[in-house]
């Protein structure tokens, strides 16, 4: 997809992966509608801010309405990256934060794909990208919620690609590994450090996916940090 004049939605636009990409996308000339819940701290031309919370139907119809009525076209391009997670182990996890997950990660994803969908079809053009996990293809101790919505996010994934690549729309998961972000803000175990990916690794990897040709199709990519721990060295005899 050449990105020129395309409208792309990003959610979970403040910091971190969100910003990153739309940084990317409007470098390319992309007209960037961000979905959030805190404005970031960025002014562009072709960026637009609509106030959305993923985890409410009315807020993410809210976001679709402003966007169409101002940017006056159908979007092209969604990537579906607001998210969190929380810490802890299953049996002493709370109903409001497993909820809070659920209606982030899962829920999220599902009302803003709706709506975007048949507007991609009508056009024969479009691309959902969905950021999952490293946590969306494997357990993680203490992580049951956050893995089970990351492995949501994969199942959705799989099931609508099915469902829309005859119309020429594509839907393609994205699973990190750890990346420089506030993820970890509040989870005590996990310190952010220079040998995680930073968040415009992964939003190089979001353009690379969207500017593939036409018929060929990134369903899945895993991306990790070469050396998660620090490079090693030789030791001397």
């Amino acid at each position: 997809m050449n990105l020129e004049g395309k409208v792309a939605v990003v959610t979970g636009v403040s910091k971190g992966i969100g910003l990153a990409t739309v940084k990317a996308l409007l470098d390319k000339g992309a007209k960037v509608a961000g979905w959030g819940r805190t404005k970031p701290d960025l002014e562009h031309e072709n960026f637009y801010f609509y106030e959305c919370d993923v985890r409410y139907n009315e807020s993410v119809q809210q976001a679709f309405d402003q966007t169409f009525a101002h940017l006056g076209t159908h979007i092209q391009i969604l990537v579906n990256n607001a998210g969190l997670g929380i810490a802890g182990l299953l049996e002493d996890m709370s109903v409001e934060d497993w909820h809070t997950m659920f209606e982030t990660n899962v829920n999220g994803i599902f009302y803003c794909s709706r709506l975007v969908v048949p507007g991609m079809k009508e056009l024969g053009e479009g691309h959902i990208i969905n950021i999952s996990s490293i946590a969306g293809t494997t357990g993680i101790e203490q992580m049951s919620g956050y893995c089970g919505t990351k492995h949501a996010v994969r199942g959705i994934s799989h099931s609508l690609y099915k469902e829309v690549r005859d119309y020429g729309v594509k839907v393609t998961c994205i699973y990190p590994g750890s990346v420089q972000t506030n993820f970890f803000d509040n989870i005590d175990s996990v310190t952010v450090n220079d040998n995680m990916m930073r968040p415009e690794d992964i939003a190089s990897t979001i353009l690379h996916t969207l500017e593939s040709h036409p018929n060929y199709h990134h369903v899945d990519i895993e991306v990790r940090p070469l050396m998660p721990k620090g490079r090693k060295t030789l030791g001397k005899d």
